[in-house]
């Protein structure tokens, strides 16, 4: 009498299960054999068989995996000026500390900030840089032609030194900032007397500009400002 075979009852394919009907891997552990050429054999050294380079199992990724795009270069190009905007032209800035106030544009920048000046003395604003995009350019304009500022660049602004903040307490609650030793602080002197004297040289030959146009160092010296039945959209400045 032929006894009948035990069959296992079917259990439902998982995705686990699935994945691995179609998934083989090769072990990492992958070395060639001693005394054997490149193309020949290869050993695996958990399961001691040989297998020619050709039937060796390849690995498939589960899912569709996109290829990373190769990387490229971008050249960093030099910032155009924004159309409308002159040497010597009135801007109003709208953004900072001295947002409202109305400054003489001398130049851009090679990082591509625009180098203003109030003057100083007229409204307070110092040399500064400020973006093109948070400033409004005006009709008027002034002949800077005698105007020398060639030398400022981004590294004028630069600040003159990195104050560290040092823990005070073991918890940290309060921090300090730590004090400057003589040889700093006699560096930082010197900066800021340099500054001042930069200043005070724009200030001049500008001032001599602005003095030739009648009303305009009053205009230069006056906030813009906005009330409420202003129409800025239909405003020509």
């Amino acid at each position: 009498m032929v006894k009948a075979k035990k069959t296992k009852p079917q259990v439902p394919a998982t995705l686990g299960h699935r994945i691995r009907r179609y998934i083989k891997a090769v072990p990492v552990n992958i070395v060639r054999g001693v005394n054997q050429p490149r193309n020949e054999h290869l050993t695996l050294g958990s399961n001691k068989k040989r297998l020619t380079q050709s039937a060796r199992l390849k690995w498939y990724p589960a899912d569709d995996v996109k290829p990373n795009p190769p990387r490229r270069n971008f050249k960093k190009n030099a910032t155009k000026l924004r159309q409308g905007i002159k040497a010597g032209q009135v801007l109003i800035l709208l953004a900072g500390r001295f947002r409202g106030r109305r400054v003489v544009f001398l130049k851009q920048l090679p990082s591509g900030l625009l180098l203003v000046s109030g003057p100083f003395k007229v409204n307070g604003v110092p040399l500064k840089r400020v973006n093109q995009c948070m400033v409004i350019p005006t009709s008027t304009s002034v002949d800077i032609s005698g105007v020398k500022a060639e030398a400022i660049n981004d590294d004028y602004f630069k600040k003159i030194t990195a104050h560290k903040k040092v823990k005070k307490s073991p918890a940290g609650f309060f921090t300090v900032k730590e004090e400057l030793t003589a040889a700093q602080k006699e560096t930082d002197d010197k900066k800021k007397a340099q500054k001042k004297e930069t200043q005070k040289a724009v200030d001049s030959q500008l001032l001599a500009a602005v003095g030739k146009e009648a009303e305009l160092k009053k205009y230069l010296g006056a906030r813009f400002t906005l009330s409420n039945n202003d129409k800025p959209h239909l405003m020509r400045f």
